[in-house]
């Protein structure tokens, strides 16, 4: 299903649902973050996506990241929660979403990197080299807050 992500447009469709989702900012001991290129939008990104029923949010992350990438990860902290209601995600199926999403901070355990339907291109990426990819200001955010190491999670 396709997605179109606004930001701060005041075209944008009204939300008409909020679901929870989180992300894992993994970062490897070589001090790379772990990303995603979605392939419903090319935008880069850190993995996630939706809590499913019956699932602690944390293990969503854990989830997410090993489905989306084939890394195992461990979570550790948090890096914040960013429920921004100027992002909205539009979907093909009707449903417009308003942003929550909780950012875990996660460290790889295990795996090998693989890509998915969902993800068809996984890297690790430098700091250095975030800006040559295409990344939504939201999900930058993340990343920035992550490298960051902020003494108190990231609220907004």
């Amino acid at each position: 299903m396709a997605r179109t992500e606004y930001y701060n447009d005041p075209d944008a469709p009204t939300p008409n649902s909020i679901v929870v989702a989180a992300t894992a900012f993994v970062r490897n001991e070589r001090d790379q973050v772990l990303l995603i290129q979605r392939s419903e939008n090319g935008f880069w990104s850190i993995p996630g996506g939706g809590q499913d029923f019956g699932e602690f949010v944390a293990d969503t992350a854990v989830r997410e990241t090993r489905e989306e990438t084939g890394i195992d990860i461990r979570v550790i902290g948090l890096v914040g929660l960013y429920t921004d209601p100027r992002r909205v995600m539009a979907y093909t199926d009707g449903e417009v979403r308003q942003q929550f999403s909780i950012c875990f901070r996660a460290e790889p355990v295990g795996g090998q990197l693989h890509t998915s339907p969902e993800s068809p291109s996984v890297q690790w990426v430098a700091q250095s080299e975030l800006d040559r990819l295409e990344i939504h200001p939201s999900i930058r955010l993340r990343i920035d807050h992550g490298f960051a190491d902020l003494d108190q999670p990231y609220i907004g």
